[in-house]
Protein backbone atom coordinates (compact mmCIF):
# COMPACT_ATOMS: atom_id res chain seq x y z
CA UNK A 1 0.00 0.00 0.00
CA UNK A 2 1.71 3.17 -1.24
CA UNK A 3 1.43 6.40 0.49
CA UNK A 4 0.54 9.40 -0.95
CA UNK A 5 0.30 12.74 0.99
CA UNK A 6 -0.03 13.97 3.81
CA UNK A 7 -2.42 15.80 5.94
CA UNK A 8 -2.44 17.66 9.19
CA UNK A 9 -1.05 14.56 11.44
CA UNK A 10 -2.08 11.07 9.19
CA UNK A 11 -1.30 9.47 6.41
CA UNK A 12 -3.33 9.29 3.29
CA UNK A 13 -3.39 5.96 1.71
CA UNK A 14 -5.60 4.74 -1.03
CA UNK A 15 -8.67 3.23 0.51
CA UNK A 16 -8.57 -0.62 0.98
CA UNK A 17 -11.51 -2.61 -0.71
CA UNK A 18 -14.06 -4.34 1.53
CA UNK A 19 -14.30 -8.53 0.55
CA UNK A 20 -17.08 -9.50 -1.53
CA UNK A 21 -19.31 -12.59 -0.59
CA UNK A 22 -20.69 -13.83 2.99
CA UNK A 23 -18.07 -16.36 3.73
CA UNK A 24 -14.86 -14.13 2.51
CA UNK A 25 -16.15 -11.73 4.34
CA UNK A 26 -17.48 -13.13 8.19
CA UNK A 27 -15.94 -16.51 8.44
CA UNK A 28 -13.25 -17.15 6.49
CA UNK A 29 -12.02 -13.45 6.93
CA UNK A 30 -8.94 -12.32 7.10
CA UNK A 31 -9.71 -8.71 8.96
CA UNK A 32 -8.32 -8.76 12.45
CA UNK A 33 -11.62 -7.54 13.89
CA UNK A 34 -13.86 -10.21 12.37
CA UNK A 35 -11.16 -13.14 13.51
CA UNK A 36 -10.94 -10.76 16.96
CA UNK A 37 -15.09 -11.37 17.17
CA UNK A 38 -14.82 -14.80 16.06
CA UNK A 39 -12.34 -15.49 19.25
CA UNK A 40 -15.23 -13.51 21.93
CA UNK A 41 -18.16 -15.74 20.04
CA UNK A 42 -15.44 -18.83 20.85
CA UNK A 43 -15.20 -17.90 24.23
CA UNK A 44 -18.61 -17.06 24.57
CA UNK A 45 -19.86 -19.93 23.85
CA UNK A 46 -16.94 -21.98 25.90
CA UNK A 47 -17.60 -19.62 29.45
CA UNK A 48 -20.97 -20.73 29.09
CA UNK A 49 -20.57 -24.74 28.66
CA UNK A 50 -17.90 -24.15 31.65
CA UNK A 51 -20.13 -22.56 33.93
CA UNK A 52 -23.00 -25.08 33.48
CA UNK A 53 -20.29 -27.56 34.21
CA UNK A 54 -19.32 -25.92 37.29
CA UNK A 55 -23.01 -25.28 38.46
CA UNK A 56 -23.52 -29.56 38.33
CA UNK A 57 -19.90 -29.71 40.47
CA UNK A 58 -21.63 -27.53 43.10
CA UNK A 59 -24.83 -29.59 42.61
CA UNK A 60 -23.40 -32.50 43.30
CA UNK A 61 -21.57 -31.06 46.03
CA UNK A 62 -24.58 -30.20 47.97
CA UNK A 63 -26.87 -33.28 46.70
CA UNK A 64 -24.95 -36.33 45.96
CA UNK A 65 -27.50 -38.82 45.57
CA UNK A 66 -30.01 -36.40 43.72
CA UNK A 67 -31.22 -38.11 40.51
CA UNK A 68 -30.73 -36.14 37.42
CA UNK A 69 -32.31 -37.35 33.95
CA UNK A 70 -29.95 -36.42 31.81
CA UNK A 71 -27.00 -38.82 33.53
CA UNK A 72 -26.90 -42.35 32.64
CA UNK A 73 -27.42 -44.53 35.60
CA UNK A 74 -29.78 -41.48 37.15
CA UNK A 75 -27.00 -40.72 39.77
CA UNK A 76 -23.59 -39.14 39.21
CA UNK A 77 -20.55 -41.54 39.24
CA UNK A 78 -17.64 -40.14 41.41
CA UNK A 79 -16.23 -40.67 37.88
CA UNK A 80 -18.14 -38.50 36.20
CA UNK A 81 -17.57 -36.34 38.64
CA UNK A 82 -14.31 -36.17 38.19
CA UNK A 83 -14.99 -35.40 33.86
CA UNK A 84 -16.75 -32.19 34.92
CA UNK A 85 -13.51 -31.43 37.15
CA UNK A 86 -11.28 -32.10 34.34
CA UNK A 87 -13.46 -30.54 31.23
CA UNK A 88 -14.37 -27.17 33.24
CA UNK A 89 -11.31 -26.70 33.93
CA UNK A 90 -10.04 -27.16 30.68
CA UNK A 91 -12.58 -25.42 29.19
CA UNK A 92 -12.20 -22.19 30.98
CA UNK A 93 -8.33 -22.28 31.21
CA UNK A 94 -7.59 -22.72 27.26
CA UNK A 95 -10.87 -21.76 25.52
CA UNK A 96 -11.53 -18.53 28.15
CA UNK A 97 -9.35 -17.28 30.18
CA UNK A 98 -6.32 -17.03 27.24
CA UNK A 99 -8.95 -17.02 24.00
CA UNK A 100 -10.80 -13.87 25.16
CA UNK A 101 -8.46 -11.67 26.22
CA UNK A 102 -5.38 -12.23 23.70
CA UNK A 103 -7.06 -13.50 20.85
CA UNK A 104 -10.57 -11.69 20.90
CA UNK A 105 -9.51 -8.19 22.10
CA UNK A 106 -6.09 -8.40 21.75
CA UNK A 107 -6.25 -9.37 18.01
CA UNK A 108 -9.26 -6.47 17.55
CA UNK A 109 -7.59 -3.80 18.98
CA UNK A 110 -4.01 -4.50 18.99
CA UNK A 111 -3.33 -2.88 15.02
CA UNK A 112 -5.62 -0.41 15.99
CA UNK A 113 -4.05 0.96 19.04
CA UNK A 114 -0.73 0.72 17.47
CA UNK A 115 -2.19 2.79 14.25
CA UNK A 116 -1.26 -0.26 11.68
CA UNK A 117 -4.37 -1.24 8.86
CA UNK A 118 -4.05 -5.08 9.79
CA UNK A 119 -1.64 -7.47 11.42
CA UNK A 120 1.22 -8.15 10.39
CA UNK A 121 0.58 -11.69 9.02
CA UNK A 122 -3.46 -12.20 8.24
CA UNK A 123 -3.50 -15.29 6.60
CA UNK A 124 -1.55 -16.77 9.55
CA UNK A 125 -3.86 -15.21 11.68
CA UNK A 126 -7.26 -16.21 10.14
CA UNK A 127 -5.66 -19.82 10.45
CA UNK A 128 -4.53 -19.25 14.24
CA UNK A 129 -8.84 -19.10 14.83
CA UNK A 130 -9.30 -22.12 12.73
CA UNK A 131 -7.01 -24.07 14.37
CA UNK A 132 -8.48 -23.31 17.83
CA UNK A 133 -11.68 -23.90 16.90
CA UNK A 134 -10.50 -27.52 15.54
CA UNK A 135 -9.34 -27.74 19.11
CA UNK A 136 -12.54 -26.46 20.69
CA UNK A 137 -14.76 -29.36 18.47
CA UNK A 138 -12.16 -31.64 20.02
CA UNK A 139 -12.77 -31.05 23.42
CA UNK A 140 -16.66 -30.87 23.40
CA UNK A 141 -16.60 -33.78 21.30
CA UNK A 142 -14.75 -35.53 24.17
CA UNK A 143 -18.22 -35.80 25.89
CA UNK A 144 -20.08 -37.91 23.62
CA UNK A 145 -16.98 -40.72 22.51
CA UNK A 146 -17.12 -43.89 24.07
CA UNK A 147 -16.05 -44.01 27.64
CA UNK A 148 -16.71 -40.07 27.75
CA UNK A 149 -14.72 -37.48 28.84
CA UNK A 150 -11.52 -37.73 30.65
CA UNK A 151 -10.78 -38.14 34.40
CA UNK A 152 -7.64 -36.94 34.77
CA UNK A 153 -8.23 -33.15 35.60
CA UNK A 154 -6.82 -30.12 33.70
CA UNK A 155 -3.18 -30.43 34.26
CA UNK A 156 -3.80 -34.51 32.91
CA UNK A 157 -0.81 -35.80 35.53
CA UNK A 158 0.75 -39.05 34.18
CA UNK A 159 0.46 -41.99 34.62
CA UNK A 160 -3.40 -41.84 34.98
CA UNK A 161 -2.92 -39.98 31.43
CA UNK A 162 -0.62 -42.15 29.55
CA UNK A 163 -1.97 -45.78 30.02
CA UNK A 164 -5.27 -45.45 28.44
CA UNK A 165 -8.71 -47.12 29.33
CA UNK A 166 -7.20 -49.54 31.74
CA UNK A 167 -6.84 -46.86 34.26
CA UNK A 168 -10.68 -45.77 34.51
CA UNK A 169 -13.71 -44.60 31.98
CA UNK A 170 -13.01 -41.66 30.08
CA UNK A 171 -9.15 -42.35 30.04
CA UNK A 172 -9.07 -43.94 26.43
CA UNK A 173 -10.56 -41.75 23.33
CA UNK A 174 -11.98 -39.07 25.99
CA UNK A 175 -8.03 -38.88 26.82
CA UNK A 176 -6.73 -38.96 23.64
CA UNK A 177 -9.02 -36.28 22.16
CA UNK A 178 -8.36 -34.35 24.98
CA UNK A 179 -4.45 -34.67 24.42
CA UNK A 180 -5.25 -33.46 20.65
CA UNK A 181 -6.95 -30.39 21.73
CA UNK A 182 -4.71 -28.79 23.62
CA UNK A 183 -1.59 -29.80 21.22
CA UNK A 184 -3.88 -28.34 18.66
CA UNK A 185 -4.63 -25.19 21.10
CA UNK A 186 -0.65 -24.53 21.88
CA UNK A 187 0.02 -24.79 17.96
CA UNK A 188 -2.55 -22.00 17.22
CA UNK A 189 -0.64 -20.06 20.36
CA UNK A 190 2.37 -20.20 18.54
CA UNK A 191 0.80 -18.89 15.12
CA UNK A 192 -0.89 -15.72 16.84
CA UNK A 193 2.03 -15.00 19.09
CA UNK A 194 4.16 -14.73 16.15
CA UNK A 195 1.60 -12.57 15.15
CA UNK A 196 1.32 -10.44 17.56
CA UNK A 197 5.01 -9.88 18.15
CA UNK A 198 6.16 -9.08 14.54
CA UNK A 199 2.87 -6.54 14.53
CA UNK A 200 3.90 -4.64 17.81
CA UNK A 201 7.24 -3.87 16.78
CA UNK A 202 6.97 -3.30 12.95
CA UNK A 203 3.99 -1.83 12.18
CA UNK A 204 3.52 1.10 14.61
CA UNK A 205 2.43 4.37 13.53
CA UNK A 206 4.51 7.46 13.10
CA UNK A 207 5.25 8.91 16.38
CA UNK A 208 4.19 5.41 18.45
CA UNK A 209 7.37 4.34 20.40
CA UNK A 210 7.32 1.59 23.01
CA UNK A 211 6.80 3.76 25.63
CA UNK A 212 3.83 5.36 23.98
CA UNK A 213 2.09 2.55 23.51
CA UNK A 214 -1.46 1.84 26.08
CA UNK A 215 -0.48 -0.24 28.45
CA UNK A 216 -2.83 -2.72 26.91
CA UNK A 217 -0.72 -3.48 24.16
CA UNK A 218 1.84 -4.13 26.45
CA UNK A 219 0.15 -6.34 28.06
CA UNK A 220 -0.89 -8.09 24.70
CA UNK A 221 2.36 -7.64 23.66
CA UNK A 222 4.41 -9.36 26.70
CA UNK A 223 1.69 -12.38 26.97
CA UNK A 224 2.86 -12.87 23.16
CA UNK A 225 6.04 -13.80 24.29
CA UNK A 226 5.17 -15.38 27.07
CA UNK A 227 3.02 -18.09 24.94
CA UNK A 228 5.81 -18.17 22.40
CA UNK A 229 8.13 -19.51 25.02
CA UNK A 230 5.42 -21.68 26.63
CA UNK A 231 3.26 -23.13 24.59
CA UNK A 232 5.82 -25.07 22.55
CA UNK A 233 6.99 -26.71 25.48
CA UNK A 234 3.11 -28.02 26.47
CA UNK A 235 3.28 -28.77 22.54
CA UNK A 236 6.27 -31.30 22.77
CA UNK A 237 4.78 -32.47 26.20
CA UNK A 238 1.50 -33.33 24.44
CA UNK A 239 3.41 -34.97 21.69
CA UNK A 240 5.05 -37.36 23.88
CA UNK A 241 1.98 -38.15 26.23
CA UNK A 242 0.19 -39.40 22.75
CA UNK A 243 3.11 -41.33 22.07
CA UNK A 244 3.26 -42.71 25.41
CA UNK A 245 -0.40 -43.96 24.46
CA UNK A 246 -0.68 -45.04 20.99
CA UNK A 247 3.39 -45.65 20.61
CA UNK A 248 3.96 -47.24 23.74
CA UNK A 249 7.02 -45.41 23.99
CA UNK A 250 8.08 -44.96 28.00
CA UNK A 251 8.59 -40.87 28.11
CA UNK A 252 5.96 -40.67 31.18
CA UNK A 253 5.43 -44.11 32.42
CA UNK A 254 7.76 -45.70 34.77
CA UNK A 255 8.92 -49.51 34.74
CA UNK A 256 6.93 -51.63 36.99
CA UNK A 257 3.66 -49.97 37.17
CA UNK A 258 0.95 -52.38 37.95
CA UNK A 259 -2.23 -51.21 37.08
CA UNK A 260 -5.91 -53.21 38.03
CA UNK A 261 -3.19 -56.14 38.62
CA UNK A 262 -1.84 -55.69 35.21
CA UNK A 263 1.97 -54.92 34.70
CA UNK A 264 2.24 -52.54 32.06
CA UNK A 265 5.09 -53.03 29.54
CA UNK A 266 6.62 -49.47 30.32
CA UNK A 267 10.09 -48.83 31.35
CA UNK A 268 12.28 -46.01 32.01
CA UNK A 269 9.43 -43.08 32.13
CA UNK A 270 9.12 -40.46 34.37
CA UNK A 271 5.94 -39.01 35.65
CA UNK A 272 7.60 -36.02 37.19
CA UNK A 273 8.70 -34.91 33.70
CA UNK A 274 5.18 -34.57 32.73
CA UNK A 275 4.84 -32.29 36.11
CA UNK A 276 8.11 -30.51 34.67
CA UNK A 277 7.02 -29.92 31.06
CA UNK A 278 3.06 -29.04 32.29
CA UNK A 279 4.32 -26.25 34.75
CA UNK A 280 7.19 -25.09 32.48
CA UNK A 281 4.33 -23.71 30.59
CA UNK A 282 1.32 -24.09 33.13
CA UNK A 283 2.83 -20.77 35.24
CA UNK A 284 2.91 -18.49 32.68
CA UNK A 285 -0.44 -19.61 31.77
CA UNK A 286 -1.56 -17.81 34.47
CA UNK A 287 -0.21 -14.67 33.50
CA UNK A 288 -0.72 -15.42 29.41
CA UNK A 289 -4.52 -15.09 30.91
CA UNK A 290 -4.18 -12.25 33.50
CA UNK A 291 -1.81 -9.63 32.08
CA UNK A 292 -4.09 -9.12 29.21
CA UNK A 293 -6.42 -7.62 32.07
CA UNK A 294 -3.67 -5.68 33.88
CA UNK A 295 -3.65 -3.80 31.03
CA UNK A 296 -7.33 -3.46 30.19
CA UNK A 297 -7.73 -2.60 34.05
CA UNK A 298 -4.63 0.16 34.19
CA UNK A 299 -6.47 1.44 30.95
CA UNK A 300 -9.62 1.80 32.04
CA UNK A 301 -9.06 3.15 35.48
CA UNK A 302 -7.08 6.39 33.80
CA UNK A 303 -9.90 6.76 31.35
CA UNK A 304 -12.50 7.18 34.02
CA UNK A 305 -10.51 8.73 36.66
CA UNK A 306 -9.74 10.99 34.24
CA UNK A 307 -5.89 10.78 34.88
CA UNK A 308 -2.76 10.14 33.73
CA UNK A 309 -1.56 6.59 34.81
CA UNK A 310 0.57 6.72 37.63
CA UNK A 311 4.01 6.18 36.88
CA UNK A 312 3.25 4.37 33.44
CA UNK A 313 6.85 3.53 32.97
CA UNK A 314 6.89 1.54 36.30
CA UNK A 315 3.84 -0.31 34.83
CA UNK A 316 5.46 -1.29 32.12
CA UNK A 317 8.37 -2.35 33.66
CA UNK A 318 6.62 -4.18 35.77
CA UNK A 319 4.03 -6.38 33.33
CA UNK A 320 8.31 -7.42 32.17
CA UNK A 321 9.23 -8.55 34.81
CA UNK A 322 5.93 -10.37 35.93
CA UNK A 323 6.46 -11.74 32.35
CA UNK A 324 10.19 -12.80 33.37
CA UNK A 325 9.96 -14.11 36.68
CA UNK A 326 6.50 -16.18 35.73
CA UNK A 327 9.26 -18.71 33.87
CA UNK A 328 10.96 -19.21 37.27
CA UNK A 329 8.19 -20.23 39.63
CA UNK A 330 6.66 -23.21 37.81
CA UNK A 331 8.25 -25.71 40.40
CA UNK A 332 5.84 -24.52 43.25
CA UNK A 333 3.38 -26.02 41.71
CA UNK A 334 5.26 -29.31 42.87
CA UNK A 335 6.32 -28.80 46.49
CA UNK A 336 4.61 -31.82 47.20
CA UNK A 337 6.14 -34.03 44.72
CA UNK A 338 9.22 -34.79 46.85
CA UNK A 339 11.75 -31.99 45.56
CA UNK A 340 14.79 -31.23 47.21
CA UNK A 341 14.00 -28.41 49.87
CA UNK A 342 16.86 -26.26 48.77
CA UNK A 343 14.83 -26.60 45.17
CA UNK A 344 12.15 -25.48 47.27
CA UNK A 345 13.50 -22.86 48.72
CA UNK A 346 15.11 -21.18 45.72
CA UNK A 347 11.08 -21.75 44.03
CA UNK A 348 9.42 -20.13 47.13
CA UNK A 349 12.11 -17.00 46.75
CA UNK A 350 11.16 -16.35 43.49
CA UNK A 351 7.46 -16.82 43.82
CA UNK A 352 7.79 -14.53 46.28
CA UNK A 353 9.14 -11.96 44.17
CA UNK A 354 6.80 -11.74 41.80
CA UNK A 355 4.99 -10.02 44.61
CA UNK A 356 7.39 -7.06 43.92
CA UNK A 357 6.04 -6.41 40.43
CA UNK A 358 2.49 -7.04 41.25
CA UNK A 359 2.50 -4.46 44.40
CA UNK A 360 3.86 -1.75 42.11
CA UNK A 361 0.98 -2.26 39.95
CA UNK A 362 -1.55 -2.39 42.87
CA UNK A 363 -0.11 0.67 44.38
CA UNK A 364 0.16 2.68 40.61
CA UNK A 365 -3.26 1.79 40.28
CA UNK A 366 -4.63 3.09 43.97
CA UNK A 367 -2.41 6.53 42.62
CA UNK A 368 -4.31 6.57 39.64
CA UNK A 369 -7.45 6.64 41.45
CA UNK A 370 -6.11 9.14 44.13
CA UNK A 371 -7.93 12.34 43.67
CA UNK A 372 -9.44 11.62 40.16
CA UNK A 373 -13.11 12.63 39.19
CA UNK A 374 -13.99 8.68 39.12
CA UNK A 375 -16.87 8.00 37.08
CA UNK A 376 -18.37 4.71 37.97
CA UNK A 377 -19.73 3.13 34.75
CA UNK A 378 -20.07 -0.33 34.24
CA UNK A 379 -16.36 -0.71 32.51
CA UNK A 380 -15.23 1.17 35.39
CA UNK A 381 -16.92 -1.08 38.01
CA UNK A 382 -14.92 -3.89 36.41
CA UNK A 383 -12.08 -2.40 36.44
CA UNK A 384 -12.08 -1.75 40.21
CA UNK A 385 -13.67 -5.38 40.76
CA UNK A 386 -10.45 -6.52 38.95
CA UNK A 387 -8.35 -5.11 40.94
CA UNK A 388 -10.18 -6.12 44.10
CA UNK A 389 -10.08 -9.95 43.37
CA UNK A 390 -6.69 -9.91 41.99
CA UNK A 391 -5.43 -8.56 45.34
CA UNK A 392 -7.57 -11.02 47.38
CA UNK A 393 -6.77 -13.66 45.20
CA UNK A 394 -2.83 -12.74 45.60
CA UNK A 395 -2.81 -12.45 49.22
CA UNK A 396 -3.52 -15.47 49.66
CA UNK A 397 -0.53 -16.72 47.24
CA UNK A 398 1.91 -15.76 49.88
CA UNK A 399 1.06 -18.45 52.08
CA UNK A 400 1.41 -21.36 49.31
CA UNK A 401 4.44 -20.20 48.19
CA UNK A 402 6.17 -21.42 51.75
CA UNK A 403 6.51 -25.24 50.98
CA UNK A 404 5.79 -26.14 54.63
CA UNK A 405 2.46 -24.43 54.35
CA UNK A 406 1.65 -25.75 51.01
CA UNK A 407 2.40 -29.64 51.98
CA UNK A 408 -0.32 -28.80 54.07
CA UNK A 409 -2.85 -26.66 51.78
CA UNK A 410 -1.86 -27.90 48.63
CA UNK A 411 -4.48 -30.91 48.50
CA UNK A 412 -7.53 -28.68 49.48
CA UNK A 413 -9.85 -26.41 48.46
CA UNK A 414 -7.93 -23.73 49.80
CA UNK A 415 -5.82 -23.63 46.71
CA UNK A 416 -9.00 -24.33 44.43
CA UNK A 417 -9.92 -20.50 46.03
CA UNK A 418 -6.51 -19.18 45.64
CA UNK A 419 -6.34 -19.61 42.28
CA UNK A 420 -9.84 -19.38 41.15
CA UNK A 421 -9.80 -15.52 42.69
CA UNK A 422 -6.35 -14.61 41.18
CA UNK A 423 -6.76 -16.03 37.56
CA UNK A 424 -10.04 -17.13 36.66
CA UNK A 425 -12.82 -14.75 38.28
CA UNK A 426 -10.22 -11.60 38.27
CA UNK A 427 -9.59 -12.17 34.63
CA UNK A 428 -13.03 -12.73 33.87
CA UNK A 429 -13.57 -8.90 35.50
CA UNK A 430 -11.03 -8.20 32.93
CA UNK A 431 -12.90 -9.63 30.09
CA UNK A 432 -16.21 -7.99 31.01
CA UNK A 433 -14.63 -4.52 31.76
CA UNK A 434 -12.97 -4.86 27.90
CA UNK A 435 -16.56 -5.80 26.42
CA UNK A 436 -18.39 -2.78 28.48
CA UNK A 437 -15.49 -0.53 27.49
CA UNK A 438 -15.54 -1.42 23.76
CA UNK A 439 -18.60 -2.58 22.57
CA UNK A 440 -19.47 0.52 21.44
CA UNK A 441 -16.19 0.82 19.27
CA UNK A 442 -16.81 -2.86 17.90
CA UNK A 443 -20.27 -3.29 17.33
CA UNK A 444 -21.63 1.09 16.83
CA UNK A 445 -23.94 0.46 19.94
CA UNK A 446 -24.04 1.37 23.67
CA UNK A 447 -24.45 -1.04 26.10
CA UNK A 448 -27.14 -0.49 28.16
CA UNK A 449 -25.93 1.15 31.68
CA UNK A 450 -28.09 0.19 34.49
CA UNK A 451 -28.12 -3.03 33.17
CA UNK A 452 -24.17 -3.35 33.58
CA UNK A 453 -24.15 -2.24 37.04
CA UNK A 454 -26.80 -4.41 37.71
CA UNK A 455 -24.69 -7.70 36.37
CA UNK A 456 -21.36 -6.35 38.18
CA UNK A 457 -22.84 -6.36 41.86
CA UNK A 458 -24.38 -9.65 41.32
CA UNK A 459 -21.34 -10.99 40.39
CA UNK A 460 -18.72 -9.07 42.50
CA UNK A 461 -21.02 -10.27 45.99
CA UNK A 462 -21.31 -13.59 44.07
CA UNK A 463 -17.81 -14.08 43.64
CA UNK A 464 -16.81 -13.34 46.90
CA UNK A 465 -19.38 -15.29 48.50
CA UNK A 466 -18.51 -18.57 46.14
CA UNK A 467 -14.48 -18.70 46.63
CA UNK A 468 -13.65 -16.24 50.06
CA UNK A 469 -15.38 -19.58 52.15
CA UNK A 470 -13.75 -21.80 49.98
CA UNK A 471 -10.20 -20.62 51.99
CA UNK A 472 -11.76 -21.50 55.32
CA UNK A 473 -12.94 -25.51 54.24
CA UNK A 474 -9.60 -25.71 52.81
CA UNK A 475 -8.02 -24.81 56.09
CA UNK A 476 -10.48 -26.44 58.24
CA UNK A 477 -9.07 -29.87 55.41
CA UNK A 478 -11.75 -29.95 53.15
CA UNK A 479 -9.92 -32.08 50.17
CA UNK A 480 -10.55 -31.06 46.81
CA UNK A 481 -11.61 -33.42 43.95
CA UNK A 482 -13.63 -35.58 45.99
CA UNK A 483 -17.07 -36.19 44.26
CA UNK A 484 -18.98 -36.55 47.88
CA UNK A 485 -17.50 -35.05 50.91
CA UNK A 486 -20.51 -35.52 52.78
CA UNK A 487 -19.79 -39.22 53.23
CA UNK A 488 -16.29 -38.52 54.74
CA UNK A 489 -16.39 -38.01 58.51
CA UNK A 490 -13.91 -35.44 59.32
CA UNK A 491 -15.99 -33.13 56.30
CA UNK A 492 -19.14 -33.38 57.65
CA UNK A 493 -19.72 -30.71 59.29
CA UNK A 494 -18.50 -28.12 56.65
CA UNK A 495 -21.46 -29.26 54.35
CA UNK A 496 -23.39 -25.96 55.41
CA UNK A 497 -20.60 -24.22 54.02
CA UNK A 498 -20.99 -25.65 50.51
CA UNK A 499 -24.56 -25.34 50.29
CA UNK A 500 -24.15 -21.64 51.07
CA UNK A 501 -21.13 -21.04 48.19
CA UNK A 502 -23.74 -23.35 45.92
CA UNK A 503 -26.55 -21.16 46.33
CA UNK A 504 -24.21 -17.97 45.40
CA UNK A 505 -22.55 -20.25 42.21
CA UNK A 506 -26.25 -20.45 40.97
CA UNK A 507 -27.69 -17.03 41.89
CA UNK A 508 -24.15 -15.75 40.47
CA UNK A 509 -24.78 -17.67 37.19
CA UNK A 510 -28.13 -16.92 36.70
CA UNK A 511 -26.79 -13.56 37.28
CA UNK A 512 -24.63 -13.79 33.75
CA UNK A 513 -28.16 -13.81 32.54
CA UNK A 514 -27.77 -9.82 32.86
CA UNK A 515 -24.99 -9.78 30.32
CA UNK A 516 -26.40 -11.80 27.95
CA UNK A 517 -29.54 -10.11 27.38
CA UNK A 518 -27.54 -6.59 27.57
CA UNK A 519 -24.92 -7.74 25.12
CA UNK A 520 -27.10 -9.31 22.73
CA UNK A 521 -30.25 -6.90 22.93
CA UNK A 522 -27.45 -3.73 22.68
CA UNK A 523 -26.26 -5.75 19.52
CA UNK A 524 -29.07 -4.47 17.64
CA UNK A 525 -31.24 -1.70 19.83
CA UNK A 526 -28.45 0.11 21.84
CA UNK A 527 -27.90 3.83 21.35
CA UNK A 528 -26.13 4.04 18.57
CA UNK A 529 -22.15 4.99 19.97
CA UNK A 530 -20.12 7.90 18.60
CA UNK A 531 -16.06 7.82 17.72
CA UNK A 532 -15.41 8.22 21.15
CA UNK A 533 -17.91 7.65 23.88
CA UNK A 534 -16.09 8.06 26.62
CA UNK A 535 -13.55 10.83 26.26
CA UNK A 536 -11.07 8.83 25.29
CA UNK A 537 -6.76 9.09 24.87
CA UNK A 538 -5.77 6.21 22.55
CA UNK A 539 -6.07 5.65 18.49
CA UNK A 540 -8.95 3.39 18.48
CA UNK A 541 -11.46 6.45 19.02
CA UNK A 542 -9.87 8.69 16.26
CA UNK A 543 -11.69 6.13 14.00
CA UNK A 544 -15.54 4.94 13.12
CA UNK A 545 -17.68 2.85 14.94
CA UNK A 546 -17.53 0.28 14.28
CA UNK A 547 -14.19 0.88 12.12
CA UNK A 548 -13.65 0.28 8.48
CA UNK A 549 -11.92 -2.33 6.46
CA UNK A 550 -8.53 -1.16 6.56
CA UNK A 551 -9.43 0.35 10.39
CA UNK A 552 -8.78 3.97 9.55
CA UNK A 553 -10.40 4.52 5.91
CA UNK A 554 -7.21 5.52 4.46
CA UNK A 555 -5.73 8.19 6.95
CA UNK A 556 -3.42 6.70 9.43
CA UNK A 557 -3.02 8.50 11.88
CA UNK A 558 0.71 10.14 13.59
CA UNK A 559 1.26 10.17 17.37
CA UNK A 560 2.50 13.06 19.61
CA UNK A 561 2.15 12.06 22.90
CA UNK A 562 2.03 9.31 25.52
CA UNK A 563 -1.32 7.36 25.69
CA UNK A 564 -3.22 8.73 29.08
CA UNK A 565 -2.93 12.62 28.50
CA UNK A 566 -5.67 13.67 30.77
CA UNK A 567 -6.42 16.55 32.87
CA UNK A 568 -3.62 18.31 31.24
CA UNK A 569 -2.87 21.51 33.25
CA UNK A 570 -3.77 24.69 30.64
CA UNK A 571 -5.73 22.45 28.11
CA UNK A 572 -9.47 23.39 27.45
CA UNK A 573 -10.44 20.22 27.61
CA UNK A 574 -9.94 16.94 30.55
CA UNK A 575 -8.29 14.87 27.62
CA UNK A 576 -5.85 15.27 24.81
CA UNK A 577 -5.75 12.45 22.35
CA UNK A 578 -2.51 11.10 20.79
CA UNK A 579 -3.27 11.70 17.53
CA UNK A 580 -3.51 15.44 18.19
CA UNK A 581 -1.15 17.46 16.28
CA UNK A 582 0.26 20.22 19.87
CA UNK A 583 -0.57 23.33 17.62
CA UNK A 584 -4.53 22.07 17.47
CA UNK A 585 -4.63 21.76 21.35
CA UNK A 586 -7.14 24.02 22.69
CA UNK A 587 -5.93 25.86 25.55
CA UNK A 588 -7.73 27.77 28.07
CA UNK A 589 -7.28 31.56 27.20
Amino acid sequence: MSSHAHAGGSTVHAPMAEPSGFIRKYIFSVDHKVIGIQYFLLALTAVVIGIVLSLLMRFHLVWPNATLPFVSGGQMSQEQYLALVTMHGTIMVFFVLTTAPQGGFGNYFLPIQIGAPDMAFPRLNMLSFWVTFLAFVCIVAAFVVPGGAPISGWTGYTPLSGLGEITGPGEGWGQTLWIVSISLFCLASLLGALNFIATTIDLRAPGMSLMRMPLTVWGWFVTAILGLLAFGVLLAGGILLLLDRSAHTSFFIPAGLVVNDQLQAHSGGSPLLWQHLFWFFGHPEVYIAILPGMGVASHVLSTFARKPVYGYRAMAYAICAIGFLGFMVWGHHMFVSGMSPYSGFAFSVLTMSIGVPSAIKTFNWLGTLWGGKIQFKSPMLFALGFVSLFVSGGLSGLFLAQPAVDNMLHATYYVVAHFHLVMGVAAIFGIFAATYFWFPKMFGRMMNEPLGKIHFWFTFVGAYCIFMPMHFIGIAGGIRRYADASAVGFLAHLQPVHEFMTIAAFITGAAQLFFLFNFFYSLKFGPKASKNPWNATTLEWDTDSPPPIDNFGGHYPSVFRGPYEFSVPGAADDFIPQWVEPSQVARVR
